[in-house]
């Protein structure tokens, strides 16, 4: 793996942003070449290339490109990159209150009313950001990557069918108490190894948007899709702290536009995708994948061993108290009566 420490090298990374000077900058994600993070990179640079004049190139790593998804955020701490699409889910162990995210059943079902609660919601993009910036990292922008479904080696349409289950998680440990409480056996793993984890059986099932079950071709490899909807796949926007406050004003202000632009263009991308992904699923004769839609009555069966996660979270997890938590909720309660 080669890391090369932003500035040093004609205006790279670390420059100002004054002046006429070439800024190269380096993106990274924690998805592949057409999956959601890396075609809003690729995006992200494009407008970013087309608003200077050409004077900002970016970079963009796919995952792997760079090391594993702990890797990356330790490269963006550092400033070895500027810029990174980030899961909270991977830095619940550094930034506890972030692990929010990983609460089952938060959001509103409809994810179109989730992107625009994780677009204005104060408690994230200024309470939570705050947490962030304690470890040189801020995050610019919240957004969905859509709805989260499990699939898996048994059917799946109860609490019940999770005892002793073997469910692969990302390594925050409020995702792991999520999956407890249903009576799995959670097992954190990077995704690079979890296809082959599936199909010799050392994990039984996994939890992702569908445009990513279908892409990494997981569905091959389970017998069952569960369309739960228990949570949305939340990514950041993030920049490093030192090195974007070392940017001028305009600088800043253009990376800020353009990551507000972002929030539709992203959003109409995974709506897409995991539209697209659904019917290639339930198409894959060669691989046939039993959908399982969960009636609203076995959904609250699930919602029901969820709820205590968030005493768990409040008590165990937040630095603060659940504030943060609490001022979320409030502002969902209110967006989703409205």
């Amino acid at each position: 793996m080669v890391l090369a420490a932003c500035g040093g090298n004609g205006g790279d990374g670390g420059g100002s942003g004054s002046g006429g000077e070439t800024q190269n900058w380096k993106f990274v994600t924690e998805e592949v070449k057409g999956q959601v993070q890396y075609e809003y990179a690729e995006e992200f640079a494009k407008r970013m290339k087309e608003k200077s004049d050409g004077k900002v190139n970016i970079q963009v790593y796919e995952y792997g490109g760079l090391g594993t998804e702990s890797d990356q955020v330790e490269q963006l701490q550092n400033g070895a990159v500027q810029m990174a699409v980030m899961s909270p889910g991977f830095t619940g162990n550094m930034v506890k209150e972030g692990q929010i995210f990983a609460l089952h059943f938060l959001f509103p079902d409809s994810v179109k009313k989730t992107q625009e609660i994780l677009n204005t919601s104060e408690a994230l993009n200024t309470d939570l950001v705050e947490k962030y910036k304690e470890h040189n990292i801020t995050p610019l922008a919240f957004w969905t990557e859509g709805a989260m479904q499990w699939t898996s080696s048994k059917k799946i349409d109860s609490p019940d069918d999770f005892q002793n289950f073997k469910m692969r998680t990302q390594t925050s440990p409020l995702i792991l108490e999520s999956y407890k409480a249903y009576g799995a056996q959670p097992t954190p793993m990077s995704w690079s190894e979890l296809y082959t984890a599936l199909d010799r059986g050392t994990v039984q099932g996994q939890e992702n948007p569908i445009f990513f079950i279908g892409d990494a071709s997981f569905h091959e490899v389970q017998d069952y899709m569960t369309l739960s909807n228990h949570n949305n796949y939340v990514a950041m926007t993030t920049v490093n702290t030192d090195w974007f406050n070392g940017l001028s004003e305009d600088m800043q202000k253009m990376v800020k536009e353009t990551t507000k632009e972002m929030q539709d263009w992203v959003f109409k991308e995974q709506k897409k995708q995991n539209e697209e992904y659904l019917k290639v699923i339930k198409n894959d004769d060669e691989n046939p994948t039993e959908i399982v839609e969960l009636t609203e009555e076995q959904r609250q069966a699930f919602k029901e061993k969820a709820m205590p996660v968030r005493d768990f979270y409040r008590k165990e997890v937040s630095t603060v108290d659940g504030k943060i938590l609490d001022k979320l909720q409030k502002e969902i309660e209110k967006a989703t009566a409205e």
